[in-house]
């Protein structure tokens, strides 16, 4: 519950905090008002007052927003989003490598900067594919990314670049569901080539669960050339190039990155665009993350600066003046010790027939 820029996070339900203050209250109010013409009990009954409003002030814990806690790597969900398109074999990645093959080195990288996280992956071509679910197990989603390949030519007939838009939503709201503290951190691979004739549905309904991550885009203004892929053998099984059946003669076909696209993806999660090459690190997009600035709203309640000691101090230092103050009068109080036998009649006393002796010529 937030009032104004105090939060307060009750360690008892409301309803059960009203009431034990209404009877607190309302008993050692009374006792106030009943003793007030004692002067010593008065001030008994006013100081336990303030120690009950002083825990009632602790039980509802006031906090301020804008705490420092840094977040745990552990406590994020991390899931990546990979376009497996024909696209993605364009060989324009180093020194003529395919995008490809830098998706699985970022994945690589990122997984290792953020050990302890947990990893989900998800492709995407014709249709969105959960490649692997949550889980610890960083080597297997590397692993996974490693044995991931685009898609076979022969059944490409074109693709949206927001193909995994529902996919991802579900899994986000699950992961939300059933770990509202951990955060979900979104990575996205691709180039931003739409071969569908239909216009890309927004991401925008995920953006509620994603905390973080980034939006990576592949490739150059001069584009690159793609390989056939026949789903047999290794990606290099074939050495014949996808054709433009478009274009008179029919060239090789060129694919070339659509950053303004990867923008509009990246600001619909609420991520920062970064585009990838092979010479240039990670690191920056993944720094956030990395050293605990990400959080989910569940998480980052956690880190509100804490105001209940301000009254538990003087709770407790009144509570223990009144523990002395009643240990004192029970001290003062003494029981009489009893009187022993015999001693009432006085010192001197003697009991009748003790000690007295007969008169000389009292029988003559």
């Amino acid at each position: 519950m937030i009032a104004g820029a105090l939060v307060f996070q009750p360690v008892l339900p409301w309803w059960l905090v009203i009431v034990a203050a209404a009877a607190l209250l309302g008993f050692t109010g009374w006792r106030v008002v009943a003793e007030r013409h004692r002067r010593r009990a008065l001030l008994t009954w006013v100081r336990r007052f303030v120690v009950v409003a002083l825990l009632l002030v602790v039980a509802v814990r006031p906090s301020l927003p804008g705490g420092s806690a840094q977040a745990s790597v552990a406590q994020l969900n991390v899931f990546f989003v990979v376009d497996t398109t024909s696209s993605i074999a364009a060989e324009d990645w180093g020194d003529g490598q395919r995008r490809l093959d830098g998706v699985r080195a970022d994945i690589a990288e990122v997984t290792s900067q953020l050990a302890g996280a947990r990893f989900s992956l998800l492709s995407f071509d014709s249709t969105a594919v959960l490649r692997t679910p949550l889980t610890d197990d960083a080597s297997a989603v590397v692993a996974a990314a490693d044995a991931m390949n685009q898609e076979v030519t022969y059944y490409s007939s074109g693709s949206s670049i927001s193909e995994a838009n529902d996919l991802l939503a579900e899994r986000l709201t699950e992961a939300r569901q059933n770990a509202p503290e951990r955060a979900n951190v979104v990575y996205y691979f691709g180039d931003g080539e739409q071969t569908s004739d239909t216009e890309p549905e927004s991401f925008a309904a995920s953006a509620g669960d994603v905390d973080g991550g980034a939006v990576f885009g592949y490739g150059t203004e001069q584009g690159g050339k793609m390989r056939v892929f026949d789903g047999y053998g290794d990606e290099y099984s074939t050495k014949e190039y996808i054709q433009d059946r478009t274009q008179p003669g029919d060239p090789d076909a060129v694919s070339v990155i659509d950053e303004d696209a990867l923008r509009r993806i990246a600001d619909q999660l609420g991520v920062p665009y970064v585009h990838r090459t092979a010479d240039t690190s990670v690191d920056a997009a993944v720094a956030d993350a990395r050293d605990g600035a990400v959080a989910s709203d569940e998480g980052r309640a956690d880190s509100l600066i804490d105001l209940y000691w301000i009254a538990a101090i003087p709770a407790f230092l009144l509570l223990l003046l009144d523990v002395a103050l009643v240990a004192r009068a029970l001290g003062e109080v003494r029981p009489s010790r009893p009187t022993r036998p015999g001693r009432a009649s006085g010192r001197g006393s003697t009991p009748a027939g003790v000690g007295h002796r007969p008169e000389r010529g009292a029988h003559s």
